[in-house]
């Protein structure tokens, strides 16, 4: 197949861990119709998340709310928690730009957002809060050169994987000049990538004990006492952040044959009633770090994208499939207000409209 990658795309996909025996295999299940558009449905009774597995993120003035600031004030006073941001997407409503480096408010791009929260919460308490960035093949250079110039401390960087783009046929999708379209095969990197490059380890030899993981555009989504405090409470290695379903048909808590975890819309019978279903996911979770020390076998759905002009398929995995794997609570958070944790900056529009709220969550009291 190499003899058929121009030099430029080869040296990414040397630098960045392509599988070329895993694409191979998955190349040719795509080519038998046995990894398609059906096979991304899961086997077995869907229905809504037991309530068991549903917690409240505490309201102020309540026991509940006490409880869980101190244990999350303790374990942030002891280094024991770090943030993830997981920034690599390219922001193509943008201009094809890297998402983490676009001004999101007041000069601020949404990484130096990021990083600042995690860097007040850690000089109000005195402690260290390490900020780790997982880059792409396509974000990871503009990422370390533009934070470089603004002069904001380096964070931990690892980087996902690559892969490439295929016809619906199981062939190589080639642009109109001919060359292969590579791309970073979805978040469920994270929980290979964390783990294989060391950053695991490092951060485990920081003392941390505790990572959230967020999106680079969703601000709102930062390290806070209250959230960390309630995924201790819960004594589950897994807390996934939902906001309330308001008609949306995306990624949300469920249960497959009885067990809860958590589904992306595709993995949803075709007929399902998203109606029934009380929570949103919102992509933002947070984890025990030793739970992530281990291999996670995630599946890989089939996802059309449309490029120039043509439909182009690319192979993903999920990390919030995370929750198939581990006992989770999914955490129920308002999506605005003082405890908001949810406000999606998808196209310029979105950005020109968040302005107010984005000024006032920067503004927020780190603790």
């Amino acid at each position: 197949m190499t003899q058929t990658i121009d030099d430029e795309t080869q040296r990414i996909l040397d630098a960045y861990g392509f599988d070329e025996a895993t694409f191979t295999d998955l190349r040719e299940r795509v080519r038998t119709g046995s990894l398609g558009p059906a096979t991304n449905v899961v086997d077995g009774v869907v229905g809504p998340p037991d309530p068991a597995d549903v917690v409240e993120l505490p309201a102020p003035g309540s026991e509940a709310y006490d409880a869980a600031r101190e244990a999350g004030l303790r374990a942030l006073r002891a280094g024991e928690v770090a943030s993830v941001v997981l920034n690599g997407g390219m922001a193509t409503r943008f201009g094809g730009v890297v998402k983490g480096v676009v001004e999101a408010v007041d000069g601020k791009s949404f990484l130096e957002v990021k990083i600042s929260q995690a860097a007040e919460i850690a000089q109000a308490l005195g402690a260290d809060v390490p900020v780790v960035v997982m880059t792409s093949w396509a974000t990871d250079r503009a990422t370390r050169e533009f934070l470089a110039e603004r002069g904001v401390p380096e964070p931990i960087y690892f980087s996902q994987y690559v892969s490439l783009r295929l016809e619906p046929d199981g062939g190589l999708f080639r642009t109109g000049e001919g060359e292969v379209s590579p791309f970073s095969p979805g978040h469920g990197d994270f929980l290979i990538a964390f783990r294989a490059s060391g950053t695991l380890q490092a951060l485990r030899e920081r003392g941390v004990k505790y990572v959230m993981v967020s999106n680079v555009d969703n601000l709102p989504a930062r390290v806070d006492p209250v959230v960390i405090g309630a995924h201790i409470n819960a004594g589950r290695p897994a807390s996934f952040e939902s906001v309330p379903n308001e008609g949306d048909v995306g990624g949300a808590p469920a249960s497959v044959d009885g067990r809860s975890r958590v589904l992306e819309s595709m993995q949803f019978p075709p007929d399902f009633d998203h109606s029934t279903l009380p929570l949103t996911n919102v992509n933002t979770a947070t984890f025990d770090l030793d739970a992530l020390d281990r291999d996670f076998d995630l599946t890989w759905v089939y996802v059309e994208k449309s490029v120039e002009g043509r439909s182009a398929v690319q192979l993903e995995r999920l990390y919030h499939e995370a929750s198939r794997f581990l006992p989770t609570t999914f955490l129920a958070v308002p999506a605005s207000g003082p405890q908001g944790r949810f406000l999606p900056i998808k196209k310029p529009d979105d950005l020109v409209a968040a302005q107010d709220e984005l000024r006032e969550l920067v503004a927020r009291p780190a603790v």
